[in-house]
């Protein structure tokens, strides 16, 4: 496809046929901090419940649901029923995305919510293994694959809520918002189960303690439908886009969605080895107290979410595909120490190791939200965004914990991993530079809708 002026017009046949939404006059009606706030809250209480599942694979279900399996094997399984949610969040992309494009982005947001607070409470009532036997993981895996369809199409709304409406010279900054809603989904999650850990006695944790996070996700989506409601009425609803947004965009853009997943893939797989498999490393290969690598994954969350906001507004200065490259330069020269410095076991150095990578990430993520909204024309963008996006977390997220796992396992050392994240580093720098080609970043606002 060759490029011109009217990429974002001519891409998709019905962008122009179907650009009946607000114009900026219309848009100046909702104060833009209030959907930014809305979009950051979608966002973190999605994440919130993503990555209690993430803390509790981590740390307690390999003995909770797998425990005639010892060792390694269990914390793969365990790892295992986290990555299918990863596997059906492409399903929940496209779903999603077709109701996304053709009926709006906040009602198909508040959806996706709903779905994702009912499976995640569900898993704080499951009964385990030994109560119930095969039936509690054939049960968790099941709420698993909710809380990842849910969160496959969630992710898309959140985005275009805050990139759509922003004004002209910040669609980076405001793109960010969304994005600012997973470290502090991250620090949430390892603030209560760092406080249980240190309240309760170890086998009071594993009988009811770990449920406790799972079970406040109820709060929190009560919290979420409320700021959803507070721009109900002021929001008009996004313009209806192709009958079927997923053919259309097969039809329109199929090297965009290649190419998104590709540059999206070190986001899942920096993301979780990081935020994830640090966990499961830190006290099983090294033997580390389980607060301790709690408390340094908590300071770099916070870290992440100072960086967020500041580097994704810098993407609007220097240009979204110049903040993605440095970004991932930056992660694969930072994969070798980040592994020496986690070695140690110091919790200075380990805090260190983690606080230089969040912010690191924090560079192309920030910048990914309105990178993806660029790339995709008018009636399919919540789709085309969503599917890109969760292709590369399947790709990068749903595998990191498993690979690097293995990688310890067969080599007995963190040198492997480091040359993992240096991999998929190089496949999303390479991603960027070709989407870029395709869809030259364009410095005005796209099509609002």
């Amino acid at each position: 496809m060759a490029d011109n002026g009217s990429t974002a017009a001519d891409s998709s046949a019905n962008d122009t046929a179907t650009d009946t939404g607000p114009g900026p006059s219309d848009r100046r009606q909702v104060p833009m901090r209030r959907i930014a706030t809305v979009a950051l809250a979608g966002s973190a209480i999605e994440w919130y419940d993503f990555f209690i599942y993430a803390a509790a694979s981590a740390l307690v279900f390999n003995k909770l649901f797998f425990p005639t399996v010892d060792g390694t094997a269990g914390t793969l399984l365990a790892f295992s029923t986290f990555a299918v949610g990863f596997l059906v969040r492409p399903l929940g992309a496209a779903v999603f995305g077709h109701f996304g494009d053709r009926f709006g982005r906040k009602p198909t947001l508040v959806v996706a919510m709903m779905l994702m607070g009912v499976a995640t409470l569900a898993i704080g009532l499951l009964p385990t293994y030994s109560s119930v036997g095969l039936l509690a993981p054939i049960l968790l895996v099941v709420l698993r694959l909710l809380q990842g369809l849910a969160l496959g199409g969630q992710w898309g709304g959140a985005v275009l809520l805050a990139t759509e409406n922003a004004p002209p010279g910040k669609r980076g900054f405001y793109g960010g918002f969304a994005q600012l809603g997973v470290p502090i989904a991250l620090i949430i999650s390892n603030v209560i189960f760092l406080a249980l850990a240190e309240v309760t006695a170890p086998d009071a944790f594993l009988s009811w303690g770990w449920r406790i996070p799972f079970l406040l996700s109820v709060l929190l989506i009560g919290v979420g439908i409320y700021a959803q409601r507070s721009i109900e009425d002021h929001v008009p609803a996004a313009k209806t886009g192709a009958r079927s947004p997923f053919v259309e965009l097969l039809r329109t853009h199929p090297r965009e969605i290649l190419l998104a997943a590709a540059t999206s893939i070190v986001s899942g797989a920096a993301y979780y080895l990081l935020a994830v498999y640090s966990l499961s490393y830190a006290t099983t290969a090294l033997g580390v107290p389980r607060p301790r690598i709690l408390t340094a994954v908590l300071i770099s969350a916070v870290a992440s979410g100072i960086a967020i906001p500041v580097l994704s507004a810098l993407s609007d200065r220097i240009g979204r595909q110049r903040s993605y490259q440095i970004g991932t330069i930056l992660l694969a020269a930072w994969a070798l120490p980040l592994f020496w410095l986690l070695d140690t076991g110091s919790a200075v150095l380990m805090t260190l190791a983690l606080v230089i990578g969040q912010i690191i990430f924090s560079l192309p993520y920030g910048a990914l939200p309105a990178l993806l909204s660029e790339s995709f024309g008018t009636g399919v963008r919540y789709t085309g965004v969503a599917l890109g996006y969760q292709i590369g977390a399947v790709l990068g997220g749903a595998f990191a914990p498993i690979i690097a796992t293995a990688l310890f396992a067969a080599y007995g050392s963190s040198t492997p991993i480091s040359v993992y994240l240096i991999a998929v580093s190089a496949i999303s720098f390479v991603g960027v530079i070709l989407l870029s080609r395709i869809r030259p970043e364009r410095p005005a606002n796209p099509n609002p809708n």
